[in-house]
C-alpha cells in the first residue's frame, strides 16, 4: 500500500491520538490495532501505550498513539497532552472536565454517544467548535461486534488519512485469527462507523466556550496544590461520587412484585446500592428491597446473575432514562442535583442497618 503523508503534525513533527476510556470497553486494543496499521499499511513510523490500572472492567483506562513520517524516529514515549485527535469511548467521561484537557482549535473529537451534537454539548456543559458523534455501542449491539471496532472505523473516517481499506486489514489480522467466527459481525461494526459517524459544527463561540488551552494551566490537585495532609474534600466511592459512568450500556432492572426479599443482591452488590427499608412481607416485619441507587451503580451485574427469582434482569441503560433518579415505583429518592451536596445516598442498605444495630448494642 502506498505511503502516506500526514495532513497534520505538532511542532515536534508527530500526529498524535489519545483515547479515553473505562477498562472492557476495548480501548487498550484498539490503540494497538491504530498504531500497527500505521505501520504496516501506511508506511509510517508509529508508537502506542496504554495507562490503566488494575485492568479490572469500569477502571479508568487511557490509549497513547503517535505517527510520524518514515524518515523520522519517534523518540518520545511521554502521555500525549495535546491530540490531533481524542476518541472518547464513553460519553459520562465528558462529565469530568479532565476529559478534554488539552483540546486546541484544530482538535478532532469522535464520542461514543447516542446524543445529538446539540444535547451533547448542553448536557455536559461544554461548547466546541467540531465534533463527531458515533453511537458505537447499538451499532456494536445491532452488528455482534464491539464497541472498539466501531469506534475504530469512525475514528479512521475523521482522521482522513486512514482508508477503510487498512482498517479491515488488521482487523483481520488482529482479531481474525483469535475470534475467527466474530470477524463477519467486526467487520460489519468497521463499517458502520466509518460510514455513519456525523460532525456537529459549532460555529461562533469565544476561545474559552470551545475549550481551547491557550496556556499550560495549573493542575486542580496536584504538588502545589493538593490540600493540606492529604485529605479528600470530596468524599464518596469516587471524586464525584459517581460510579455511572463505569456502566457499559447495560443495567440490572428490578422488578418488585418477583422480589422475595432474600438480600442475596445486597450480599453480592459491591457498591451496597440497594435500598431496603423497614416494611412487611408475607405477614412478618422486615427490611423490603425498595430498589437500587443507579447513581452508585456500575453495571457489574452480579446482582442478576445471584438473583433466584428473577427480580432482577439486565436492560438497556437508554431505555431507562428515568433510572439513575428514580425508583420502580417511580418515587423521586434524590435529584441530581442533591448529589453534589451530600454525597451518598441516605438510604441505609440492610447490612450497614445491622452494623448500626450490632454497634448499638442491640438486637439484630
Amino acid at each position: 500500500m502506498k505511503e502516506k503523508q500526514l495532513p497534520i503534525i505538532n511542532k515536534s513533527g508527530y500526529y498524535e491520538i489519545r483515547l479515553e476510556s473505562i477498562g472492557g470497553l476495548g480501548a487498550n486494543l484498539c490503540g494497538k490495532m491504530i498504531g500497527e496499521l500505521g505501520l504496516k499499511y501506511l508506511g509510517l513510523n508509529s508508537a502506542s501505550f496504554s495507562s490503566y490500572g488494575s485492568e479490572k472492567t469500569g477502571t479508568p483506562v487511557k490509549a497513547f498513539i503517535r505517527f510520524s513520517d518514515s524518515e523520522k524516529e519517534i523518540r518520545i514515549h511521554s502521555p500525549v497532552v495535546e491530540p490531533h485527535l481524542l476518541g472518547i469511548f464513553h460519553e459520562a467521561l465528558l462529565s469530568n472536565p479532565s476529559t478534554l484537557e488539552g483540546c486546541q482549535q484544530n482538535t478532532q473529537i469522535v464520542v461514543n454517544t447516542g446524543e445529538s451534537g446539540e444535547a451533547l454539548i448542553k448536557k455536559y456543559g461544554i461548547s466546541l467548535e467540531e465534533i463527531h458523534i458515533i453511537p458505537a455501542q447499538q451499532i456494536a449491539m445491532e452488528t455482534h461486534s464491539r464497541i472498539n471496532v466501531v469506534m475504530l472505523g469512525a475514528m479512521a473516517k475523521v482522521m482522513g488519512f486512514i482508508p477503510l481499506d487498512a482498517v479491515n486489514k488488521i482487523c483481520e489480522k488482529t482479531l481474525g485469527k483469535k475470534y475467527p467466527d466474530a470477524l463477519t459481525g467486526n467487520l460489519e461494526g468497521i463499517r458502520r462507523g466509518y460510514e455513519e459517524v456525523v460532525m456537529y459544527s459549532h460555529k461562533g463561540k469565544t476561545e474559552k466556550s470551545m475549550g481551547i488551552q491557550k496556556e499550560a494551566e495549573i493542575p486542580q490537585w496536584g504538588y502545589e496544590t493538593a490540600p493540606i495532609g492529604g485529605i479528600n474534600p470530596l468524599y464518596g466511592n469516587s471524586v464525584t461520587s459517581d460510579v455511572s459512568p463505569s456502566r457499559q450500556g447495560f443495567i440490572p432492572v428490578f422488578i418488585p412484585e418477583r422480589c422475595i426479599n432474600c438480600g442475596l443482591c445486597d450480599s453480592t452488590c459491591p457498591d451496597m446500592v440497594f435500598q431496603f427499608q423497614k416494611g412487611e412481607y408475607k405477614g412478618r416485619e422486615m427490611m423490603i428491597n425498595k430498589g437500587l441507587d443507579y447513581y452508585h451503580c456500575k453495571g457489574c451485574l452480579r446482582c442478576v446473575e445471584v438473583c433466584p427469582v428473577q427480580a432482577l434482569v439486565r436492560g438497556v441503560e437508554t431505555e431507562y432514562p428515568e433510572k439513575p433518579w428514580f425508583l420502580p415505583n417511580q418515587e423521586m429518592i434524590r435529584k441530581p442535583e442533591d448529589y453534589e451536596k451530600t454525597g451518598a445516598d441516605s438510604y441505609i442498605t440492610s447490612e450497614s442497618y445491622l452494623t448500626e444495630k450490632r454497634m448499638e448494642g442491640g438486637e439484630v
